[in-house]
């Protein structure tokens, strides 16, 4: 076996390893409306979740190119450099999978890439305008996307329900939807597999590419399948902590509001995923839910959790990027 091989499997096992807490933390998010207001079985959650992840992640690679060529340019991009950032992401997420605290599973691979890069090469190894114009921008545009499109289809939601169901029981109108919320579950795992399934997929892809065992960056079908199976094991094994912080302590859920925030978050995820920014399911959900709720009684919102949120928002990208070039020195010392 030659050493690059050895290498490339070694990426291969910890990408799997990352896309398994992706699945306990991220993915996690994506279902946790639908399982707060009990519209789905967390079963049935999770299967729905995982078919329509997969779907998504076969529609389009354009975050997995960001990931894997887009951070550190194709030439100046390593193995050593994609072992260290893969690293820095898994113990970060990690930690904070462990403490229950929803985190941007993709601005953690994105800071542990930064890390590593920067320790290898310098500042200037870094493409730092698709950082700007994808990443940053994201980080800016998705919590403001997602409270605003939670805000507004809960509006248009409650206006609706007052039109058409003025006299019908509150119960009939939460069974409906109760049943429009599985629409809007299957939507968020569809953007769910358009975004942050394809992390692991571009990290798996450029250690293909620069091990030399494939010509190009084009995401193997293999490893889009292994990809979404490691992150289904890690929602269902681990994944009940994060739901039970976006689904229950945020707010208090009634089935109209989930279905505002699912689609809500949803259709802003996709609309980064079509130009290729790594957003952050954690933050767009996050900000849904609590737009569909802030504009029709503040006081359900629980401010603590929403400041653990924000914290986490702030300090993952640079603390990714420590423990990334904190392995790489590590690694560059012992090989």
């Amino acid at each position: 076996m030659t050493d690059s091989l050895i290498i490339v499997i070694a990426i291969i096992i910890l990408a799997l390893f990352y896309d398994f807490l992706n699945g306990a933390n991220d993915r996690a998010n994506a279902i946790a409306t639908v399982t707060a207001t009990k519209a789905l079985t967390p079963f049935k959650a999770l299967v729905l979740a995982s078919i329509f992840n997969f779907a998504g992640a076969c529609i389009s690679t354009k975050v997995a190119e960001t990931i894997g060529k887009g951070i550190i340019p194709q030439e100046n991009i390593t193995l050593l450099i994609i072992t260290s950032g893969i690293l820095g992401a898994i113990i970060w997420v990690f930690i904070c999978t462990l403490l229950g605290i929803p985190i941007s599973v993709s601005h953690s691979l994105v800071g542990g890439l930064m890390g590593a890069g920067i320790f290898a090469g310098g500042l200037h190894i870094i493409n730092w305008h698709i950082l700007t114009n994808r990443v940053f921008l994201a980080i800016i545009l998705g919590p403001l996307i997602g409270f605003l499109a939670g805000a507004i289809l809960l509006s248009i939601v409650t206006w609706l329900l007052h039109l058409f169901f003025y006299d019908t029981p509150t119960i009939k109108s939460e069974r409906i939807f109760r049943y429009l919320q599985t629409i809007s579950a299957s939507f968020m795992a569809f953007s769910h597999g358009m975004n942050d399934t394809q992390n692991a997929m571009g990290i798996i892809t450029i250690a293909l590419l620069a091990g030399g065992f494939i010509p190009c960056f084009e995401v193997p079908l293999w490893v889009k399948l292994t990809c979404g199976l490691m992150m289904g094991l890690g929602t269902f094994f681990f994944g009940w902590q994060v739901m039970r912080t976006l689904g229950w302590k945020l707010t208090r859920l009634e089935s109209k509001h989930g279905f505002a925030a699912e689609t809500g978050a949803a259709i802003a995820i996709v609309l980064m995923s079509l130009r290729g920014m790594p957003a952050s399911t954690t933050h767009v959900i996050g900000s849904s839910v609590i737009g569909g709720t802030f504009f029709q009684s503040i006081r359900r919102i629980r401010w603590t959790e929403v400041e653990k949120m924000v914290i986490a928002w702030v300090i993952t990208i640079p603390l990714a990027a420590i423990i990334g070039g904190f392995a790489y020195s590590l690694i560059v010392i012992f090989i």
